[in-house]
């Protein structure tokens, strides 16, 4: 009777301990390729952006188009290295969460609700066959109504009209805030203008943008019923494109240019 319930007992360990480890080497070899997959998610947004995605073509290949950098925020300069990290592997998002690595922002100048800033950022460059800038691919991320949306938004090269903007992901409400991923309203902002004169002025409004509007070219319809999503998208633009933004960007390369 005991030798029964030894044996019972030490076939259901093995199998127990047999189980865990299939578990286990599942879970190790699935989460490279969850990585990889969560990457591509990212580069087909970037490449979207860009307007020159795809679907039947492979995201290295179409990736390999954009030229990526790294961004001092502080100083709007351009570099090819930082602190010998793997551009293609550097998470701004997660250096965030690094004192060392990003600032705290001022409550009164955090209007888009980041809390803090990476130091140095990655951007991406679409050049011409002349090797001129075509488009920048920036990243930007702000608060909406129930949490941060992450995305990009693509700029001609006065690096003032938008060409393109995409969310990779966000918190928002399906069939309101959600309707941020709405093709139909994410393609008013192609031909958008982000500055007049040195303030940044584009928003989304409350309603629709009339006919006729002289100041159209500046406003983006607002999503129906996510008045506070509308907002936190305005107050993500006004931040990303302030001196505490891509504007130091800017003014380095109209100098180098």
């Amino acid at each position: 009777m005991n030798e029964s319930i030894t044996k019972t007992i030490g076939v259901a360990f093995a199998v127990c301990l047999i189980c865990s480890l299939v578990v286990a080497t599942s879970a190790v070899s699935l989460r490279d390729l969850q990585k990889e997959n969560k990457l591509n998610d990212k580069r087909i947004k970037i490449l979207q952006v860009a307007d020159i995605y795809n679907p039947d073509q492979s995201i290295s290949e179409q990736f390999s188009q954009l030229e990526s950098k790294f961004l001092d925020f502080n100083t709007g300069m351009i570099m090819s290295e930082f602190n010998n990290y793997n551009i293609d592997e550097y998470d701004q998002i997660l250096v965030t969460k690094d004192p060392n690595l990003s600032s705290k922002i001022p409550q009164s100048e955090d209007i888009a609700i980041i809390k803090n800033r990476e130091n140095v950022g990655k951007i991406y460059f679409l050049r011409d066959k002349m090797g001129k800038i075509d488009k920048l691919i920036l990243p930007i991320r702000g608060y909406g109504l129930w949490g941060t949306l992450y995305g990009y938004i693509s700029i001609e090269d006065d690096f003032n009209t938008v060409s393109g903007i995409e969310f990779y992901e966000h918190k928002e409400t399906p069939g309101l805030g959600a309707e941020v991923d709405n093709p139909k309203w994410k393609s008013q902002w192609k031909g958008k203008k982000i500055y007049q004169g040195n303030q940044v002025t584009l928003e989304v409004i409350k309603g629709k943008v009339e006919k006729g509007d002289k100041e159209a070219v500046y406003k983006v319809d607002g999503l129906s019923g996510a008045t506070i999503t509308s907002r936190g998208v305005t107050n993500m633009v006004a931040y990303w494109f302030s001196e505490s933004g891509y504007s130091n960007l800017f003014k380095e390369l109209d100098y180098e240019s």
